[in-house]
């Protein structure tokens, strides 16, 4: 892989660009898939692409693996499916202006976890940095207008995907957890825990008469839906973790609103506006800013231990 491809900030800019693309689908969807349906093939599509490549690193690392499977489930179940499915209903009870700005406080919920579980603290340009590309991400979301943030209400939907926010930043946090093993075993293991975990969902959605299973378009979408966001976003994001941590590394989910809209535009025909512009100078000025204040307040700490040892 190219030295520029095999970059953090490059691996977690193309997370947040499917991740994007999962929202737009997730709404696309509507009407062609219910969302169990989609969480459960979501997976069982990643599980059968990924097992021939994966079966051999998965044995070669299963003295690794055996101690750790329940962790690993936890994680696979929590961050895949759960996250998803509740991300997939919540579309269908609120608006997307609101499903955008509630995914923008994911990084305060990862900050704020890793402070309180592991006293991790902020570099000042982080939190500045936060505060910029929540800017950026408010001003795509009320298309502009930040006075829209008055009238807007919780409802289901967004009760529900505040709570899908604090689990993936939950599940961010705890990736640090995770043993070290070769990439492929990971996902592969995290998308089997996946599957099994969608398996109640969707047994709950049949019995209340609330599935509906893919038509053509739907069938795309899925597909869509298992290769990018699943395998190769949630790959690129835990490699994004652990090259550069969760706190640096989720902040990158704040461009996810920006390439969503551009992508409503190109699919859903929407108008590209000077906000978009405007968003977009915020979110990526704040994430070089935290980026930059993230790195320094690494380097002080290494600094610092090196001084306290000698």
């Amino acid at each position: 892989m190219p030295r520029l491809l095999s970059h953090p900030y490059v691996l977690l800019t193309i997370t947040a660009f499917f991740w994007g693309g999962n929202a737009v689908a997730g709404k696309l969807a509507i009407g062609h898939v219910s969302p169990m349906v989609i969480t459960c093939l979501r997976w069982l599509i990643a599980c059968a692409i990924l097992a021939p490549f994966a079966l051999k690193d998965v044995r070669r690392d299963w003295d690794l693996l055996r101690p750790k499977l329940l962790l690993l489930f936890v994680l696979g179940a929590m961050g895949f499916t759960v996250f998803n499915a509740i991300f997939y209903v919540a579309l269908q009870h609120t608006t997307a202006i609101n499903v955008l700005i509630e995914q923008s406080s994911m990084p305060l919920v990862v900050f704020l976890a890793s402070f309180l579980l592991f006293g991790t603290r902020a570099h000042p340009a982080q939190i500045l940095g936060f505060s910029l590309t929540l800017v950026g991400v408010l001003l795509t979301a009320t298309h502009g207008d930040l006075s829209t943030l008055l009238s807007l209400d919780l409802n289901r939907g967004d009760a529900m995907m505040m709570a899908a926010v604090v689990i993936y930043g939950l599940y961010t946090v705890a990736l640090r957890y995770k043993p070290a093993l070769h990439w492929r075993s990971t996902i592969f293991v995290l998308s089997v825990s996946a599957l099994l975990a969608s398996l109640p969902f969707l047994g709950a959605e049949v019995a209340q008469g609330a599935a509906q299973w893919p038509d053509l378009e739907g069938a795309l979408i899925v597909l869509y839906i298992a290769l990018c966001p699943s395998i190769a976003a949630q790959s690129l994001y835990i490699r994004g973790v652990e090259m550069i941590g969760p706190n640096r590394a989720n902040l990158f989910i704040n461009l996810t609103p920006i390439f969503g809209t551009a992508m409503a535009v190109l699919v859903v025909g929407e108008d590209l506006f000077a906000y978009h512009i405007l968003a977009l100078v915020f979110v990526v000025g704040g994430i070089a800013l935290a980026e930059r204040g993230g790195a320094k307040g690494a380097a002080e700490t290494e600094t610092g231990a090196v001084s306290a040892k000698g």
